[in-house]
This record gives C-alpha cells, sequence and structure tokens, in this order.
C-alpha cells in the first residue's frame, strides 16, 4: 500500500537526480531513456527478490547461505586462533558480547568470500554471471561491451578489480566511460565485503543478506545513470566491444584459491588500519571539539555535526524524521569515514532507537564504497593500470564521488518508494 513515506522517498530520487543534472558538464542533453531502463532495472530485480511467489524462499536460501560461510569461516578462525576467535573459553563467560572480536569474527569472512569469488571465477560460474548481467546492462542501458562488462565485474569482484578485468581496453575507453567505471566502483561493493556486512547486520535487520545482496546490484544501474548525467558521452563514440575471451585468468584452482587470499588479505588489513587510524581521529576531533560549551543540553561532537548535516538528506530518501539524527550520522561516517565502521555502527544501534524500515533503508544508502579513502584507492589503482590517464582520473575522482555516494542514497530512496509491505515489514 503506497503511504505519504513513499512519496517522500520519491522526493528525494527526484533531488538526487536535480542535483545530477546541475552538475552535468552538459545539462542540454538528460538521458531519459537511461534514467527509465535503470529505474526499470532497480524496481524489477527488486521485485524479481522480494516480489514473486517463491522469492522468499530465495531469500532464505541467500540468508542461510551467508550463515553457512560464517559458520565454515568460524572453524577455520578457531583453529588459528583459539577461544580469542569463538572457540572454547577457558575460563567463566560473564558478559558475552563481549567474545565478539570484530578482527577474528569478521575480517576472516573476507578471505574466505574472496578466495571462492576467485574459484568460482576461475571455474567460469561468476564469469558467466558477470556476463548475463552485463548483457542485461547492455540491453537496457545501452552500454558499450567493455563498460557493461567493467560494471556487471564491479557487483562481485570490486572497483579495482573491474578495470583489471578489461585491462586490454582501457586506453579506448572515452572519458564519460572511464568516469563512469570509476562511479559505478564507488557505488557499489566487493562479493569479499558483502557477506561481512550482512554478518554484522544479520541480529538486527531480517534477510540482512539479501538486502545486502540487492544493494549491490541495483546500486550498478543507478551509477551508470547518474554518472551519464553528470558526464555525458558523446555522440558517435565509445562502446567499444570486449572481447570475453581476453578476461581476468587464473592457472589452476589452487592458483585462484592462493591469489584470491593473497587479495583478501590485503582487503582485510587495509580495512583494519583505515578503522584503526580513523576512529583514533574521530575520537581526537570530538576531544578538542569538547573545549566548547554544550549545545542543547549536549556536548558537541563529529557524530552530532554529520547528524545534522545529512539529517535532511536522511529524511529526503525516506526515513522518519525522528531518527534522521541517527540516519544522516550514519551517512556521514560512511563518506568521511568507511561504509564498514558505518555499518558496524548501524549494527550496534538497539531496535527500539531505530525501526526496522530505516535500518533496511540505511543498508541500501550504506552500502557502497563512496568514500574519502576509496578515492585515494581509485586514484592509486587506476593509476597503475593507466598511467598515461592518471591526470584525467584525478580530475573526475571527486566528482565521482559524490556521484557514487548519491547513487546509494538513488538507490534508498527506490527501495524506500516501494510499498514496506513487499519486504516483510
Amino acid at each position: 500500500m503506497f503511504r505519504p513515506e513513499n512519496a517522500q522517498s520519491l522526493l528525494g530520487l527526484s533531488l538526487v537526480l536535480l542535483v545530477c543534472w546541475a552538475l552535468s558538464e552538459d545539462r542540454s542533453r538528460f538521458p531519459w531513456r537511461l534514467a527509465l531502463g535503470a529505474l526499470a532495472v532497480q524496481v524489477v530485480l527488486v521485485l524479481l527478490l522480494f516480489g514473486l511467489p517463491g522469492a522468499r524462499s530465495v531469500v532464505r536460501a541467500i540468508n542461510d547461505g551467508v550463515d553457512g560461510l560464517a559458520a565454515a569461516t568460524a572453524q577455520g578462525t578457531q583453529f588459528v586462533f583459539g577461544y580469542m576467535g569463538g572457540g572454547a573459553q577457558p575460563y567463566e563467560v560473564t558478559n558475552e558480547s563481549a567474545l565478539f572480536v570484530f578482527a577474528f569474527q569478521v575480517l576472516p569472512l573476507i578471505l574466505v568470500i574472496s578466495a571462492l569469488s576467485a574459484l568460482l571465477w576461475h571455474w567460469k560460474i561468476l564469469k558467466w554471471i558477470t556476463r548475463g548481467f552485463g548483457f542485461v546492462f547492455q540491453k537496457t542501458m545501452g552500454l558499450g561491451g567493455a563498460s557493461a562488462l567493467a560494471v556487471a565485474v564491479n557487483i562481485f569482484l570490486g572497483m579495482i578489480e573491474s578495470p583489471i578485468v578489461i585491462r586490454a581496453y582501457l586506453d579506448k575507453l572515452t572519458r564519460s566511460e572511464v568516469f563512469l567505471m570509476i562511479v559505478v566502483g564507488l557505488a557499489t561493493v566487493a562479493g569479499s565485503t558483502m557477506v561481512a556486512y550482512a554478518t554484522i547486520l544479520r541480529e538486527v535487520l531480517p534477510n540482512a543478506a539479501a538486502h545486502v545482496l540487492v544493494a549491490s546490484i541495483i546500486s550498478a544501474p543507478a551509477g551508470v545513470l547518474l554518472a551519464r548525467i553528470m558526464v555525458p558521452e558523446k555522440k558517435g563514440v565509445g562502446g567499444y566491444y570486449a572481447d570475453y575471451g581476453s578476461l581476468l585468468k587464473y592457472d589452476s584452482s589452487i592458483d585462484a584459491i592462493s591469489k584470491g587470499t593473497m587479495d583478501g588479505l590485503t582487503v582485510a588489513l587495509n580495512i583494519s588500519a583505515i578503522l584503526i587510524v580513523f576512529v583514533s581521529f574521530v575520537a581526537i576531533a570530538n576531544g578538542l571539539l569538547g573545549v566548547f560549551p554544550d549545545v542543547a543540553g549536549a556536548p558537541i561532537s563529529v557524530e552530532r555535526i554529520l547528524g545534522v548535516v545529512f539529517a535532511p538528506l536522511a529524511w529526503l530518501i525516506g526515513v522518519e524524521w525522528s531518527e534522521a539524527p541517527r540516519a544522516g550520522y550514519l551517512l556521514g561516517v560512511k563518506l568521511m569515514l568507511t561504509e564498514f565502521s558505518a555499518f558496524i555502527q548501524l549494527g550496534g544501534v538497539p531496535p527500539e532507537e531505530m525501526g526496522e524500515r530505516t535500518r533496511m533503508i540505511m543498508t541500501y544508502a550504506l552500502c557502497g564504497f563512496a568514500n574519502i579513502g576509496s578515492v585515494g584507492i581509485t586514484v592509486t589503482g587506476m593509476g597503475v593500470l593507466m598511467p598515461e590517464r592518471r591526470a584525467e582520473i584525478i580530475g573526475l575522482v571527486w566528482k565521482a564521488l559524490l556521484a557514487g555516494f548519491l547513487a546509494t542514497c538513488m538507490t534508498a530512496a527506490v527501495v524506500g518508494a516501494m510499498p514496506r509491505e513487499l519486504f516483510g515489514l
């Protein structure tokens, strides 16, 4: 049933499109056909997973699969770290919540999923799934073969792996296609982190794994649309065809597992380092802000500032105003710090302080790599792959950061515009 809350999300969707159009390099060419195609892809994919008869069985299977991966990972973690990794405790436990250690319960999942993704790619399972999504993006949004493939790869492998897959065609991409690839990379997340997010949220959000998966998938067409609005493609250029036989290859299954594990280790170490540094910086900033007088009976903090700044945006994408400051703070954390930190804090919000609908909308809004730290990763990674175009990448990346951030907000608004009954709320 359509409610005022759904109209509220439609307002947010319109605002996102308006902002991107206002920042467009050519406002005379709004891609109406692409806009309709991207929105149609988003809506259809959500309906396929949550609305069709038997969809709940699929959702249950996805969540069971994530739980199975988490349980299997726990076996390996406990073997290496013993009781610190969740194994049998050598002493009486008086505080069960203290047994959860992020480094041992969540980060090992990244290693396992990264290795599994590489193995599935080598076995051509993930390659064919990616190819299928690429075909859909070609037909519905008019992307060229290389761009469509890069967009599809982003959904499962991540923002640096995507240009590696189409490495042979990077020098042939237009400025608009390069921008599109960066935006989609920032608007989506890698498969290795999806499971970690779902694990963080599974106690506070029903069907968390399904929501995280859908969020990353449908943010891809949102990223394509906003990228094309902000940096339109010139007529008659782009659209280079990709030879699927030239894709990322591994020598064997063992090679795939080994390289996938090492890639996962790099990601896990980067996440750990970034979380330590940025959480520390927030604590330092809060300490400095503590010298100022209280405002409205409470100390000034980074959390409160971000909540005030981003609360209107949170409301526009469908969040109730009473919950908008908390949701706005999470949007700020995602943009200024990392989506990982934002998901951890979202998972820590007590059920009585945030409704299920708000938590669901925020899951979609946070599910993307668009943060300041990713700007450096993008410039470094793509600069290595495209050294001759490094200056061009630097000139595009900050605009891409905004587009990637707004893409996840657009995705959240699309979900917020749908009846809550569709999601069992």
